[in-house]
């Protein structure tokens, strides 16, 4: 299935990264990606519609915007950060049991939020449909509403697979505002849900109680979103209730905000956590939704490089992707 034309504003770029030889045992992820296709169709059924294959090809798609961020008056330059992950994934060692592929960038310019997510999400349907597990690279957690989008439109979701949202985030982005932005995006995915006759199946690992208003946490209880706060993730904790949440849905969305982790792991976002919860137990998250067999979509969203240190966030979030894609 073609990719609909216009969706995607910049087609891939070279991709770089050190060089130890060409023979596959010297491998690196510069050297396995490669230009996706949009005619191509992996040799499964689309995504969702029967089991998905534990090593279907994987395809990244880039979500240059921070327009989300400005309008929820955070610090602007997440747009950026699809070329830092790229160039953070490209020098790291390739040992996956799947192929992946670069379809481009969608480009949020002008403030036209809105467009640019419809594109994403035009994009992300096609991919999916093609029978591929797509990887959003964001841009600001407006990226989410775009994953979403790309969700609901796809063959799985219209043949009734339950879907459940696994959010990796010190906030619920649950914000009632009159113009969408990075805090608005789940309940945007919770009006939609209901304007189809569905509910929205949301869950959150994370969340940091002074960073949330009891509006926020309201809201969250109005709608059965399940919640476990910074301070109780344990490993055991964490595992058990994304366990439980897993065990109720068909079919899995895990969106990544890199201001889940602490600030010392984590500085170059948008809101740096003063607590967080720590980089092993949110990549055991990573390794347990890829081993559950019902990952559908995946995307890290928050990396700003205009506020990263030493390029520590963008390795890190390089180092999750690779973790989910294993």
């Amino acid at each position: 299935m073609a990719l609909p034309a216009l969706t995607v504003d910049v087609p891939p770029q070279p991709w770089t990264g050190r060089f130890d030889g060409d023979g596959r045992e010297h491998r690196r992820w510069w050297q396995a990606v490669s230009r996706y296709a949009p005619g191509s169709t992996a040799s499964s059924a689309p995504a969702g519609l029967s089991a998905l294959p534990a090593s279907r090809p994987a395809v990244l798609l880039g979500f240059a915007s921070d327009e989300g961020v400005r309008r929820n008056r955070g610090r602007p330059g997440a747009a950026l950060a699809p070329t830092a992950l790229r160039a953070a994934l490209g020098p790291l060692a390739f040992h996956l049991d799947r192929t992946v592929s670069d379809a481009g960038d969608v480009v949020v310019a002008g403030g036209a939020l809105e467009a640019g997510q419809a594109r994403a999400g035009l994009a992300i349907t096609a991919m999916l449909d093609a029978g591929q597990l797509t990887v959003v690279l964001g841009g600001g957690h407006e990226t989410a509403f775009a994953s979403y989008l790309g969700l609901a439109g796809s063959e799985a979701i219209r043949a009734g697979k339950r879907l459940g949202v696994l959010n990796l985030d010190a906030h619920f982005d649950l914000r009632d505002e009159p113009v969408p932005s990075s805090g608005t995006p789940f309940l945007q995915m919770a009006a939609a849900e209901a304007a189809a006759g569905r509910g929205l199946r949301y869950a959150v690992v994370g969340i940091s109680e002074p960073n949330n208003t009891g509006a926020l946490f309201s809201t969250a209880e109005r709608l059965g979103v399940r919640y476990l706060r910074d301070e109780d993730c344990t490993a055991e904790r964490t595992r058990a209730f994304v366990d439980d949440f897993i065990a109720g849905v068909d079919v899995l969305y895990l969106t990544i905000d890199l201001d889940v982790l602490p600030a010392s792991v984590a500085p170059g976002v948008s809101a740096p956590a003063a607590y967080g919860v720590p980089l092993p137990v949110i990549s055991a998250v990573c390794r347990q939704v890829a081993e559950s067999g019902k990952l559908l979509h995946v995307d890290v969203a928050e990396l700003n490089p205009a506020f990263d240190v030493d390029g520590r966030t963008a390795t890190v979030a390089a180092r999750l992707v690779n973790t989910v894609l294993r």
